[in-house]
C-alpha cells in the first residue's frame, strides 16, 4: 500500500495556509492555496513519499488548527502536535536548533551555526532555513541576519515581519528591516 499525504486549508489572519500530514504527523505547511499550491504538495509528496496521492481530510487537522488558532490569538506559545520531518541530515540538524529558539525570541544565522559547531556554515544554515517544510512550527521566522535585519523567509518577508510582531519581537510601530 502506498503511503498518502493528506491537507486542509486553514485561514489564518496572514491569509490561507495549506497544511499537509502523513499519518504520522504534520509534513508541510505553504502559504498560500490553489492549483500552485497543490502542484507544490504533490511535488513534495512525490519527492519524499514517493506517492503522488495527496487526499482532502479536514478532520485529521482539528488538533492543529486549534493549536493554530491559539497561537494567532496569543495565548500559545509552544506546538505540541506530532511533526513528520523530512530532510537532509544537515538540514534536520539546523531545523532541531530552530525549534529550540524560545517564542519572543530571535537567532542570527551565525547563533545557529554556531549551536551546531558549524561557525563556517553560516550560508548552509540560510540554505536549510530555506528548505524548512513546517514554518510556523519549526521556527523558521524566528531566524535574522546577525546586524538585526529581516533576511529571507520562504512566505514572504511580510509574514515574518507579521509572526515577528504577533511575538512581540517588533513593535507595531517599528518599520520593518530591509
Amino acid at each position: 500500500m502506498k503511503p498518502e499525504m493528506y491537507y486542509t486549508v486553514y485561514h489564518s489572519p496572514l491569509g490561507p495556509i495549506t497544511l499537509a500530514a502523513t499519518q504520522k504527523g504534520l509534513c508541510l505547511v505553504e502559504f498560500g492555496e490553489g492549483d500552485s499550491v497543490m502542484l507544490s504538495l504533490k511535488r513534495w509528496a512525490k519527492k519524499w513519499l514517493r506517492t503522488e496521492s495527496v487526499l482532502h481530510a479536514p478532520e485529521l487537522f482539528v488538533d492543529v488548527t486549534l493549536q493554530l488558532d491559539e497561537y494567532f490569538a496569543g495565548v500559545r506559545r509552544e506546538f505540541d502536535i506530532p511533526l513528520d520531518v523530512y530532510g537532509t541530515a544537515f538540514q534536520k540538524i539546523v531545523w532541531e536548533q530552530l525549534r529550540r529558539i524560545p517564542y519572543g525570541e530571535t537567532r542570527s544565522y551565525k547563533d545557529i551555526a554556531l549551536s551546531i559547531n558549524a561557525a563556517k556554515a553560516v550560508r548552509a544554515i540560510g540554505g536549510a532555513n530555506n528548505k524548512n517544510p513546517l514554518s510556523i512550527f519549526i521556527p523558521c521566522h524566528r531566524v535574522i541576519g546577525s546586524n538585526g535585519a529581516l533576511v529571507g523567509y520562504g512566505g514572504g518577508l511580510d509574514i515574518k515581519e507579521s509572526l515577528l510582531r504577533l511575538e512581540g519581537i517588533l513593535e507595531k510601530t517599528e518599520v520593518g528591516m530591509a
